[in-house]
């Protein structure tokens, strides 16, 4: 990628992808990007837990009702975790480790998408940590936040439209005062 500015605009949630596997330099780049990422006094306390296994992608997809069916089809997921007894700002820390690996995909010009999981279940009352934790045998302290399906894009996205900026929804000095 040329600089930020054109990583930023060209990173797109993609929700499909190839069945060509992920090189294994590039996902120790894509974790390198979340084990870099700031977090609340650095200490750093987020886990991840990367799946390749067709059966367990196909288990986590299942994990909620709506939306994370293209886990089943990535050839790689990350579950990221915390544990709120440990760090208090373990949203925080995870969903910034996890937008890092989103870009550093993205930089090696990977797909990918977040599938929230946190707050999310079953209809059954189930929770998708629940299930997750089952899959991966996540002791019972850590909360899965996200799960980041990764892979090699099939769809072309274009970028995103800078006329499409929601600049009204920025303000300076006082709420009332947008952005002309």
């Amino acid at each position: 990628m040329e600089d930020f500015k054109t990583l930023a605009q060209q990173r797109r949630s993609h929700r499909v992808f190839t069945a060509e596997e992920i090189d294994a330099d590039d996902v120790r780049l894509i974790l390198r990007a979340g084990l870099m990422a700031p977090s609340s006094m650095n200490r750093r306390t987020w886990h991840f837990v990367v799946v390749d296994d067709k059966l367990d992608l196909e288990k986590l997809s299942d994990a909620k009702d709506h939306g994370a069916q293209m886990i089943k089809q990535a050839p790689l997921a990350i579950a990221v975790l915390g544990d709120p007894v440990e760090n208090d700002c373990w949203v925080e820390d995870g969903s910034i480790a996890a937008i890092a690996m989103q870009y550093q995909a993205e930089d090696l010009g990977l797909g990918s998408c977040w599938v929230q999981m946190r707050g999310r279940g079953l209809s059954d009352g189930t929770t998708a940590d629940t299930v997750i934790r089952g899959v991966l045998g996540i002791p019972d302290n850590y909360c899965v936040l996200c799960v980041l399906a990764i892979g090699h894009p099939a769809d072309a996205k274009p970028p995103k439209d800078e006329d499409g900026l929601r600049w009204e929804n920025v303000h300076i000095g006082h709420f009332e005062d947008p952005v002309l």
